[in-house]
């Protein structure tokens, strides 16, 4: 398009109204119509109210997100935007909270202080586990911190960290005094064992498994509880659930057949289950119960109810099934399953099998299951298998914004806990305190 040619009066005139207008940076190179010089003015009048304004405009949140000196609206609007979304996400937990909930992680580091319980951690030289066992012992969370390893080599984790190792036990499984007391033991635990894959005896005499000891530190922290030479062990930052839950079994041993997990759900709302706390189980280790076990897995989790919540367990099986409203083999295993759990633990508050509005809603429980004693009381829930189990925690951890904190397992004669091995620092100081306050609530 061609260009409207002007005098040099014009563009002086042009000049001085751009001089009067620093606030207003412009990058067109375009001439003004008559109409636009108009428009020019009031942009200049409202930049020079903006211009008065800026002092209290100029925000550190804002120069901090954009990292640029001068911004345009947009830019100003984004950071606003981010910051607003970075003080929301802080904030989450107290906007959360409500009267009468329980702050869950804070009791229970309120709990292990007050046990003051030792804790082996057989992981000595993953530089997390390092850097938690520090922090375990600064938290007074512990009475005892062991870390299973070569001295040195925590030591150079330790350094690198730049951690202090002060108040630590380091245990070299080669020179422990008891190590030869251990090696009879897991031979007596081990004798008669086949190994399937090699067809050979598992343990052929002490010497080799004084040898397995040695080289298994999380069976060796295991000989550690059950010798009570430590109280609680927490692994798996490096080391597979299978094999924390065989050291477990092999040397701890479960108070039943069975050993399970349960996740504490903290709801953050009062209405559910004691002060907003729900223990779910199973979730985690055993894919289909059979009747037995669900059983074992309803006791245990009504113990973890008790050592966690510190509540009475009130516990609810769940089916797809109301009191016979249908009729499919996985609902007579809930129904069998709660006869079991009458005889084994009559003491404890059990019914099913119930749909989880039935189990949950008093209302709904007075239509589908009138008279039930958990009315309007649940506080633990027992799925009928580990895929309900597993999606049922998901779904109310992410869909309604609660907290779940596991796996823990139970069943174990003493108290284990697994770790993912995507764990921070900071889940493994909780999920140390969890098991600690297991092993002080056994007491």
């Amino acid at each position: 398009m061609a260009e409207t040619k002007k005098s040099p009066a014009k563009k002086s005139a042009q000049k001085k109204t751009a001089a009067k207008k620093p606030a207003v940076k412009k990058t067109t190179t375009a001439k003004k119509t008559t109409a636009q010089k108009s428009a020019a003015k009031t942009k200049t009048a409202a930049a020079k109210k903006t211009a008065v304004k800026k002092p209290t405009a100029k925000k550190p949140t804002v120069k901090k997100t954009t990292g640029a000196a001068t911004k345009s609206v947009a830019q100003k609007t984004t950071a606003k935007k981010l910051a607003a979304q970075k003080a929301s996400v802080k904030a989450a937990p107290k906007k959360t909270a409500q009267t009468g909930t329980i702050d869950f992680v804070a009791e229970m580091f309120k709990r292990a202080k007050e046990y003051q319980k030792r804790l082996v951690l057989p992981e000595g030289t993953e530089e997390r586990t390092v850097q938690a066992a520090a922090k375990i012992m600064s938290k007074k969370l512990a009475k005892e911190v062991i870390l299973i390893g070569n001295p040195t080599d925590i030591q150079k984790v330790a350094a690198a960290k730049k951690v202090s190792l002060n108040g630590i036990t380091i245990v070299q499984p080669a020179t422990y005094p008891f190590i030869d007391d251990y090696a009879q033991t897991y031979f007596e635990l081990r004798e008669g064992k086949i190994n399937k894959a090699t067809n050979q005896p598992e343990v052929a005499d002490t010497a080799a498994a004084k040898e397995f000891l040695i080289k298994d530190a999380i069976s060796f922290g295991a000989m550690m509880v059950r010798k009570g030479h430590a109280d609680a062990l927490v692994s798996g930052a490096l080391a597979a659930t299978a094999d924390m839950l065989r050291a477990g079994l092999k040397v701890i041993g479960t108070e039943s057949k069975t050993a399970s997990s349960c996740f504490v759900v903290d709801t953050h709302n009062p209405k559910w289950g004691h002060k907003g706390l729900m223990i779910f189980s199973d979730c985690a280790v055993v894919p289909a119960p059979t009747e037995d076990e669900l059983a074992d897995i309803a006791i245990a989790a009504g113990k973890s109810c008790t050592a966690l919540l510190g509540a009475s367990p009130v516990v609810a099986l769940l089916s797809f099934s109301t009191k016979g409203s249908a009729q499919h083999e996985t609902v007579s295993t809930v129904q069998n399953a709660l006869a079991k759990v009458k005889e084994k633990a009559p003491e404890l508050i059990i019914d099913g099998e119930l749909q989880a509005d039935a189990a949950l809603i008093p209302e709904v429980t007075d239509k589908k299951a009138a008279g039930s004693p958990i009315r309007g009381k649940v506080n633990t829930i027992v799925f009928p298998n580990l895929a309900a189990g597993n999606i049922g925690y998901k779904l109310v951890q992410r869909l309604a914004g609660a907290d779940a904190y596991g796996p823990v397992l139970q069943g174990f004669k003493k108290p284990l806990s697994d770790l993912s091995r995507g764990c921070s620092v900071e889940d493994i100081i909780v999920t140390a305190a969890i098991t600690l306050v297991q092993a002080g609530s056994t007491d």
